[in-house]
């Protein structure tokens, strides 16, 4: 897995003024009628911006539901999701979920199906309305936001951290909205590999933009990582000139 339970998302390093956002569980509906469990932060100063975040192979754990929280508490509208509705049902997601036996079980259509109906909820009345959607991810996560971006439900753009390029090669001739790549220098998925994965999707006309942070670890996006901090502020810098590059306004 990604992050453990000790881990949390470092702080954006400034807020938008306002209250704090409004916060909670919620279980969503699936175009197959599969429930599956969600979490929302809205923000109290809205943008118009919406972020839906892929969580790493565990599922929707506090990692996600607390940066979906740094997300509203700069204006973004955010919502995490769970993978593991049709496998587990809906439930926690802590350090003793056996995760592997659903991860080998999942449909990638389906988590894309899945991020449609989350995104479809930041777009509700009770979403915030948003105008405008982004999708975050890391390590399987970072794959499955990248492939929002051909998934055809009007996403402006698809963030990821550590994703497998592998993942998302099936759909690179469908992708629209410009993509994203945080990458950890010293990730497991040699660098090349991400060179390569950038040379193809200049190829295939896809837009996109590869940061790497020399010498950061596999999950090095975590507060609790301090030698990594630096890399950490940069990568929110990233993603929100990114958003406001991209926005739909």
């Amino acid at each position: 897995m990604c992050y453990s339970a000790d881990a949390s998302p470092p702080y954006p390093g400034f807020h938008v003024g306002g209250g704090a956002p409004e916060i909670g569980d919620l279980v969503l509906t699936s175009a197959d009628g599969t429930r599956f469990g969600a979490y929302f932060a809205m923000a109290s100063a809205p943008t118009g911006v919406g972020m839906v975040i892929l969580p790493d192979v565990r599922g929707l754990h506090d990692f996600y539901k607390e940066l979906a929280q740094r997300f509203a508490e700069i204006g973004i509208d955010a919502i995490a999701f769970d993978y593991f509705g049709r496998t587990a049902g809906i439930g926690a997601r802590g350090e003793e979920f056996a995760y592997r036996e659903h991860v080998e079980k999942l449909d990638w259509s389906l988590v894309d199906e899945d991020a449609k109906v989350a995104a479809e909820y930041l777009r509700s009345p009770a979403g915030g309305e948003v105008r405008s959607i982004f999708t975050v991810g890391f390590c399987f996560g970072g794959a499955m936001s990248w492939r929002q971006s051909a998934a055809g439900y009007g996403i402006d753009g698809a963030i990821g951290f550590y994703g497998q390029p592998a993942r998302t090669r099936s759909v690179m001739a469908d992708m629209k909205a410009p993509l994203l790549l945080l990458v950890a220098g010293a990730d497991f998925t040699p660098l090349e590999e991400f060179e390569k994965f950038s040379g193809e999707l200049t190829e295939a006309g896809v837009v996109h933009r590869m940061k790497v942070y020399e010498g950061a670890p596999h999950s090095f996006f975590d507060r609790t990582f301090a030698e990594h901090a630096e890399a950490c502020q940069d990568a929110w810098a990233q993603i929100l000139e990114f958003v406001r590059a991209n926005k739909t306004e």
